[in-house]
């Protein structure tokens, strides 16, 4: 699982970056490119996801309980996505963009981005979930979490 992701901002568009879900999210890390930071625990978490071929902030699953048909978590397994766990939500599996992740305080290199699942609540939100699976062997040394991001075309 990841509980943050970082977006390079010259990768988000730039009409993006003066957007106060943005803005405020900006962050420097000395010397390197700017980042968009995306937390679970932020009091609005967002996540980017690739949607239609474009680029739109959506509410980070349901942590704080503002839908009463979605679970309240931001996470779903990859084993449940690929059983139907999720049909009765309309799903749909989406690019959550990312060139970093954090866990437990670890921060780690993502190339391609992270699988995530889109549903539309019963008041017609969308929320995105990351699908997660199972650690490797190098990931639960590295973050002591027994679960995963679902990474595109990459293996921790």
């Amino acid at each position: 699982m990841a509980s943050g992701i970082a977006l390079a901002l010259s990768d988000m568009p730039l009409a993006m970056h003066c957007w106060p879900e943005v803005s405020r999210r900006i962050y420097r890390r000395g010397g390197t490119e700017a980042e968009v930071r995306f937390l679970y625990d932020d009091r609005e978490p967002v996540l980017p996801v690739m949607k239609d071929g474009k680029l739109e902030l959506v509410r980070w699953g349901n942590g704080r309980g503002r839908s009463r048909c979605l679970p309240r978590t931001g996470w779903t397994w990859k084993a449940t996505v690929e059983q139907g766990g999720w049909v009765g939500a309309a799903p749909g599996v989406v690019r959550i963009p990312a060139t970093l992740a954090l866990e437990k305080g670890i921060w780690f290199r993502v190339r391609q981005g992270v699988h995530g699942l889109l549903v539309t609540d019963e008041q017609g939100v969308e929320s995105a979930y990351m699908i997660c699976e199972p650690s490797s062997h190098y990931y639960r040394v590295m973050t002591r979490s027994d679960r995963m991001p679902a990474l595109i075309e990459e293996k921790i």
